[in-house]
């Protein structure tokens, strides 16, 4: 496994982190700005990133734009429509949806059905309206109407498909704890207490120290999971992807935390963006939850 990005894949993540700084919210106030959404969404869907995985992407290839979406709050819809692209049925329509997990449609902004997939089978449901949830850069919608199955899946397909849900979420922990941490650290530079930057002082530099060597840790066992995606057997993968998923969500709650605490008491504010690092962090880390229980060997 050659763990170094590509040229083209160093251009992927360049191009996704350029629309992710352009178009993504920069203050908590932005998510209320329908036309900076409406031009968020128009751009990435001329990139077609929604269709990654028919276009032939790797995981690899998923996780880079995931993780860059994650860092910059891209608040329009990517994981769902990426996810529904690998299992959609040739026979169904191209209109946008989402997928469900535990019962609801989730990044369901411009959705109006949602996939479920249950063991090997697909099946569509309509959702209703979106409703801003824990994560306001991610709405979610109640599923509505009866299912119609679509088609099966091979156990294979389906875990293929488990591990590539596993190692999106994982990117986007590692992009919402990267995010977290820059913003972070750059208060930590021009926030002068006693006449000197709070970045100065030991207490507050260790916790951005040992924020960044979490992230360096989380990117190592992503990275291997997303290669997993495709050159490992499916079994394996899922479980590559599953050791990733407990790493990174630990990691990333504790790095999107830190974050508040270097912050103080503006941290806890609505206005302050620290908080929708930890709220996106929080709710990746429930899609496609997984346990300890799900490996045979221990991780402290």
């Amino acid at each position: 496994m050659d763990v170094r990005l590509t040229s083209e894949q160093r251009q992927l993540r360049d191009a996704a982190a350029d629309l992710a700084g352009d178009l993504g919210p920069g203050a908590v106030h932005d998510l209320a700005d329908e036309a900076r959404v409406e031009r968020l969404d128009k751009a990435v869907a001329r990139t077609g990133w929604r269709a990654l995985r028919s276009d032939g992407a790797s995981g690899v290839e998923v996780a880079i734009v995931a993780e860059e979406f994650g860092r910059g709050l891209v608040d329009v819809a990517f994981l769902g429509p990426m996810l529904v692209d690998d299992i959609r049925p040739t026979s169904a329509d191209d209109t946008l949806c989402t997928v469900a997990v535990d019962g609801r449609a989730v990044d369901a902004r411009g959705s109006t059905h949602a996939l479920v997939l249950r063991e090997e089978t697909i099946w569509s449901s309509a959702i209703g309206p979106v409703a801003t949830g824990a994560d306001p850069t991610r709405p979610e919608a109640e599923l509505t109407g009866a299912p119609t199955l679509l088609a099966e899946l091979s156990p294979a397909q389906a875990a293929q498909w488990r591990s590539l849900a596993l190692v999106a979420t994982c990117a986007d922990l590692v992009g919402a704890a990267r995010g977290a941490h820059a913003l972070a650290t750059e208060y930590a530079r021009v926030r002068v207490q006693y006449g000197k930057p709070i970045g100065s002082h030991q207490a507050v530099a260790h916790l951005l120290a040992e924020g960044l060597a979490l992230i360096e840790g989380s990117v190592s066992v992503l990275r291997h999971a997303a290669w997993a995606v495709d050159e490992l057997s499916p079994d394996e993968a899922v479980r590559a992807a599953v050791i990733a998923k407990l790493y990174c969500a630990r990691a990333a709650r504790t790095v999107c935390e830190t974050a508040v605490q270097v912050h103080g008491g503006i941290g806890n504010t609505w206005e302050c963006l620290a908080h929708l690092y930890l709220r996106r962090a929080l709710t990746s880390t429930e899609l496609f939850a997984t346990s300890l229980e799900e490996i045979d060997s221990g991780l402290s």
